[in-house]
């Protein structure tokens, strides 16, 4: 599946690898389903509400499915209301306790994330399967170059992307030996190299999606750049079916920043999309703080649409006949505007930024209107 119209832009194109889509709650991961945003929730899973209201703030900034802790039987007993009030499907983290799976299934989790190797014996693996098919969940695989097993790190020495690979199709033969396929798999790293290698095995050697994911990546910028450049060359590749972007940050800042690398690859589009300069000594208003301003003061607008804030003529015009909405500085305080790529009219320094929002904000609803009025018009064809 290209992301972009192969017969305009060739260079544009991503080969997207061909699996299997399985079902996590709602959402479909795998095969031609849209590649999905996740993040997890850093607050204790025991105090529900503080949970939901991070939820909820995932949400508004569009996460599509949300991983949530599970190391006790006090935050699986919490589980129950945290899914009836999430809006999307809940991941349980598990990790040692099998019975902290069977619980979360029973809660109405949409998917357990376990490294089935560390569940135990065949039979306690038996029982987890058995309570995910019972509850129509799927399985997270989750290998972690930090936490490889024993007998691994001995036989090559260190976390290598052989090694982390033979671990994940260990776990997936533990499930597909009990019947069991409804499953994705993720080989994740905090050394982008090792884990892009390992992605990169791994998606030649099985069918099921992938989940992508730098681990540990670090704080907000550096995490940023670094699962960029590890996750957004896998995807880049066409390997990849869901990604959790994870940062020393709050939750609702991964999935900014996840959505971030997919619009930058023209994978998924959300929101608007700005283009703008670093700004120098042409510009003719200050752009580093109006950009600030307009992206803290967007980000309710889900539809997708482009707006250029360029500080002076010398590119800002040609940014502004691709954009929907194009601001470009000039002399004496007014500022040229232009929409759908046609100058039209000029502004002041003097509420410019409100000015902004309000013309973002009516494209996004003619833009929706356009969507209703066509989908109307399929659904009588239909008929």
């Amino acid at each position: 599946m290209s992301a972009h119209n192969p017969s305009l832009r060739p260079w544009r194109d991503i080969d997207r690898r061909k699996c299997r889509q399985i079902m996590v709650g709602n959402v479909p991961v795998g095969g031609d389903a849209p590649v999905s945003v996740q993040t997890m929730t850093n607050t204790l899973t025991s105090d529900a509400k503080a949970t939901i209201d991070q939820i909820r703030r995932c949400e508004e900034a569009g996460v599509d499915i949300i991983r949530v802790s599970c190391p006790d039987v006090e935050s699986t007993a919490a589980m129950k209301q945290i899914v009836r009030a999430s809006k999307v499907p809940i991941v349980a983290d598990i990790h040692f306790h099998y019975k902290r799976a069977l619980e979360a299934a029973d809660a109405g989790a949409a998917c357990l994330r376990i490294n089935p190797g560390n569940i135990g014996s065949s039979e306690r693996v038996r029982e987890v399967v058995n309570a995910a098919k019972a509850n129509g969940c799927a399985i997270r695989i989750g290998v972690n170059a930090g936490s490889l097993e024993k007998d691994l790190l001995e036989k090559y020495g260190e976390p290598c992307p052989e090694a982390l690979v033979e671990s994940a199709l260990d776990h997936i033969k533990l499930l597909q030996d009990h019947d069991f396929h409804e499953f994705k798999v993720a080989v994740k790293a905090s050394d982008v190299f090792l884990a892009v290698a390992a992605y990169q095995q791994l998606a030649d050697a099985v069918d099921c999606p992938l989940h992508l994911g730098i681990t540990e990546a670090g704080g907000l910028i550096g995490g940023t750049v670094k699962s960029a450049i590890g996750i957004g060359n896998l995807l880049w590749a066409g390997i990849g079916d869901t990604i959790r972007v994870s940062l020393s940050a709050e939750p609702e800042e991964e999935v900014r920043v996840g959505y971030e690398i997919l619009k930058s690859l023209g994978i998924r589009t959300r929101g608007v999309r700005i283009v703008s300069c670093p700004s120098c000594a042409r510009q003719g208003f200050d752009v580093i703080r109006t950009v600030q301003k307009l992206e803290e003061r967007l980000q309710h607008i889900n539809t997708p649409l482009s707006l250029s804030v360029l500080g002076c003529v010398v590119n800002g015009p040609g940014e502004a006949r691709e954009t929907d909405i194009g601001l470009t500085g000039g002399g004496k305080g007014k500022h040229m505007v232009y929409l759908s790529g046609i100058t039209d009219h000029t502004v002041e320094d003097e509420g410019m930024v409100d000015h902004i929002v309000r013309l973002v904000e009516a494209k996004a609803a003619e833009i929706e209107a356009e969507a209703t009025d066509a989908g109307n018009a399929e659904a009588v064809a239909a008929e």
